[in-house]
């Protein structure tokens, strides 16, 4: 079996989109994502491998998130085709490339492209992904190689709101 944890970015200041890469989290992003981290520690969720796009946003995320599951914030590891902007094609061929032995992987970055990663993947979702959503997708599989669109199945889901 293999999950992959998809992540978009908590919280982050409004600049607007003239330095848009630099964006950092705003103090309730920062709540936000310790909240979602500890509560996948509780879930006994476990991060094999962290991959982010290099946005301050994201990667300030990420290593919150990192922090909080006991993974070493440098073995993140950035992408900038993630802050760029992939089709459901190229993520999948970046999941398709994963370490085998790692059984759980972890993608920080942004919508709308990770709201489509999340459609594109789980048999059906018609939900949302607001700031700091983090789902979880089982595939059962034995291989990364393997993991195919529309095939996975959501764990579950945890939004922020769910914790005010």
């Amino acid at each position: 079996m293999k999950q992959v944890v998809i992540v978009r970015h908590a919280k982050a200041v409004p600049y607007g989109y003239e330095n848009d890469f630099e964006r950092d989290l705003t103090d309730r992003g920062e709540t936000d994502a310790g909240r979602i981290g500890r509560e996948l520690k509780n879930r006994d969720v476990q991060a094999d491998v962290i991959i982010s796009s290099p946005a301050k946003r994201a990667l300030k995320t990420a290593r919150i998130f990192a922090e909080n599951l006991g993974f070493e914030k440098n073995r993140i590891q950035e992408i900038p085709d993630i802050y760029e902007g992939l089709t459901t094609a190229e993520f999948l061929q970046l999941i398709h490339q994963l370490p085998e032995s790692a059984e759980t992987a972890f993608f920080f970055g942004h919508n709308p492209g990770f709201h489509y990663f999340v459609t594109n993947l789980l048999k059906n979702f018609t939900g949302d992904m607001p700031t700091c959503s983090t789902v979880v997708i089982r595939f059962e599989v034995d291989s990364w190689q393997k993991v195919e669109a529309r095939k996975g199945e959501m764990v579950f889901q945890l939004v922020p709101r769910m914790f005010n």
